[in-house]
């Protein structure tokens, strides 16, 4: 015998409520879903059901070469492509025991920062877009077209540049091309203080992300959150300063590595759009000192056939939205025998997990945006 008990007038209002935030859904940037279990309009349990845009790039990567995995590496972060390369070729460098030519290690800086202010001024702009501020977002874009121009000059590419090479880089500066970039670094910081006033100055911001979606810094340590997000947590921790790649080295006076004790929406908005102003300052820095150094090679000539020798080697990088690395294995073909992505996003966004339960429906959107992710970055 079971005995069933049915809930009669007020006894529905007890039950659980599931109810899908996506996988279509404005805030989250892609066909991310979230499977909420809400008691009236608390949350009582999240899930993220990833998967949905998977493409399976890490087994692709054994059946490309090395110089055809640059152009499938570059896509997962569509935000981030530039960086995105640089981790695969920094990979095959190390177990080919390759040095870079200087000109090119200055330029792939320099190029990594301008990728690091276009990645964030799209947060910076669909961030209050979600809260219901419609004007920063226009703002951000004017911007990103500054920097935009002369990436495409370089590279020929507006998302996926395939610049980066094995070795170097795909090819030289055009004429005049410093001298451009420059003007378009020092207009975007002109105007930079719209974010500081427009929207860290509108208290219907402040008080929609202040104390709103606490991270504590064990959560970040469990589930192994990076970028600006951890260190929105007061966790202190950036490649570029804490293991120098590139030119980082001897950028350290330039460098700085913002961080907050709150850990709320609003410390991690503040996080981004301060570490946006001292990428440009980074810009800035490798721009006077590529003025400075003599013509020369920006790549190194390589055998027809390019293979890495045996064995394996991690190569990561302080991508814009945190910690990206790659896992290679080799075993003496032109193709990774494995190349493991460990990709910020997918790391980043276990933490809803332990962050969403307990907040209410309504502020569900604002952590979720606070978040900085984009979801070909989870799926891989």
């Amino acid at each position: 015998m079971t005995e069933t008990t049915v809930g009669i007038g007020g006894a529905a209002e007890s039950t659980d409520m599931v109810l899908n935030i996506g996988p279509q859904h404005p805030s989250t940037h892609g066909v991310l879903r979230l499977r909420l279990v809400l008691d009236g309009e608390r949350i009582q349990h999240a899930e993220p059901v990833i998967g949905y845009m998977h493409r399976g790039a890490e087994k692709l990567f054994e059946a490309r070469d090395y110089r055809q995995i640059i152009m499938l590496a570059n896509r997962h972060d569509w935000l981030s492509a530039f960086s995105n390369e640089l981790g695969v070729v920094l990979a095959v460098e190390r177990m080919l025991g390759m040095e870079v030519p200087e000109r090119a290690v200055w330029l792939r800086t320099l190029l990594a920062e301008l990728n690091r202010v276009l990645n964030h001024l799209m947060f910076l702009g669909s961030y209050p877009l979600e809260l219901g501020g419609i004007t920063p977002v226009f703002h951000a874009f004017r911007e990103r077209e500054e920097l935009q121009s002369v990436m495409e000059e370089i590279s020929g590419g507006r998302m996926h540049y395939m610049f980066n090479r094995v070795g170097g880089l795909k090819e030289d500066l055009p004429a005049g091309w410093l001298g451009r970039a420059r003007h378009a670094v020092a207009e975007v910081r002109s105007r930079m203080d719209v974010f500081d006033n427009l929207v860290l100055g509108n208290e219907i911001f402040r008080g929609r992300t202040r104390g709103v979606g606490v991270l504590a810094p064990e959560t970040v340590h469990g589930y192994g959150v990076s970028g600006p997000i951890a260190r929105a947590s007061g966790v202190d921790f950036d490649l570029r300063r804490d293991e120098p790649y590139l030119a980082y080295g001897e950028l350290q006076s330039t460098l700085k590595v913002v961080t907050r004790e709150e850990g709320d929406c609003l410390a991690r908005f503040e996080c981004l759009l301060e570490q946006s102003h001292n990428a440009l300052d980074l810009a800035d820095a490798c721009l006077d000192r590529i003025a400075q150094l003599p013509p020369g090679p920006v790549n190194q000539r390589l055998p027809k056939v390019l293979k890495a020798p045996e064995g394996a080697t991690y190569a990561w990088t302080e991508n814009p939205l945190g910690i990206n690395g790659y896992y290679l294995v080799s075993k003496g073909d032109k193709t990774p025998y494995r190349l493991k992505l460990r990709s910020a996003s997918f790391n980043n966004i276990q933490a809803l997990v332990e962050l969403l339960p307990g907040t209410l429906v309504a502020d569900m959107v604002a952590i979720l945006g606070s978040f900085f992710f984009v979801v070909g970055d989870i799926d891989k």
